[in-house]
């Protein structure tokens, strides 16, 4: 049984991947501003101080937020940026070695787009952490059931069919992707043994959940 400590557990994707996993191969315990409810083992955790985790050998971080949930740009980076660098140091502290962080399709530390930017700036100083492995997920739009409104995130959901006939090859990166494939993604990157630094789109994302 493999020990993971995953963070962000009462989001969308984090939510997915409890569904998902199979408690006699993952150990999972989570890390986040409250508790799910769902498994013996949660850690109540701020992001704003430092965290004292258990040992583990993989950390999952599916913490975000988008700047009109958060309120503004500060407090978006204070998720999407600080947050996960928090966890991901506090992890490398209790011995994890292979660390899996959800970003974004187009993350780029020299965007114009804020977002996009940010997104870009914290897969960077993931990379100079040097976690023996490190997976950087880089979906489309996610597709789920989400608790609060996003009329954008909507309507291109319902769009999404129709949309993904024309986001075709290259494009297909854009596209939308299903929670249940993030999911199974990232449970299957859990047991990947290569050591480097890998970033996965959509294509990637759902070659491995189909594995």
């Amino acid at each position: 049984m493999k020990p993971v400590l995953l963070a962000g557990a009462t989001g969308l994707v984090g939510q997915a991947v409890l569904a998902a996993h199979d408690p006699e191969k993952l150990q999972i315990t989570t890390v986040g501003r409250r508790k799910t409810g769902q498994l013996s083992r949660e850690i109540v955790a701020d992001f704003q101080t430092v965290m004292d985790l258990p040992g583990a050998e993989v950390a999952v971080c599916a913490l975000g937020t988008t700047i009109a949930r958060a309120g503004s740009r500060d407090a978006f980076r204070s998720v999407d940026y600080d947050a996960v660098l928090r966890f991901a140091e506090a992890a490398q502290t209790a011995g994890v070695t292979h660390f899996i962080v959800v970003s974004a399709v187009g993350a780029n530390s020299k965007a114009a787009v804020f977002y996009a930017r940010v997104k870009g700036e914290v897969e960077r100083e993931l990379e100079s952490l040097g976690f023996k492995r490190l997976d950087i997920l880089q979906p489309g739009l996610l597709l789920g059931d989400r608790q609060e409104s996003r009329p954008v995130e909507t309507f291109l959901r319902r769009t999404d069919p129709l949309t993904r006939l024309f986001l075709q090859g290259p494009l297909d990166r854009y596209a939308g992707i299903t929670v249940e494939v993030m999911a199974g993604a990232i449970i299957a990157l859990c047991e990947a043994p290569e050591a480097g630094v890998y970033r996965h789109e959509n294509r990637a994302l759902h070659q491995l959940a189909g594995s």
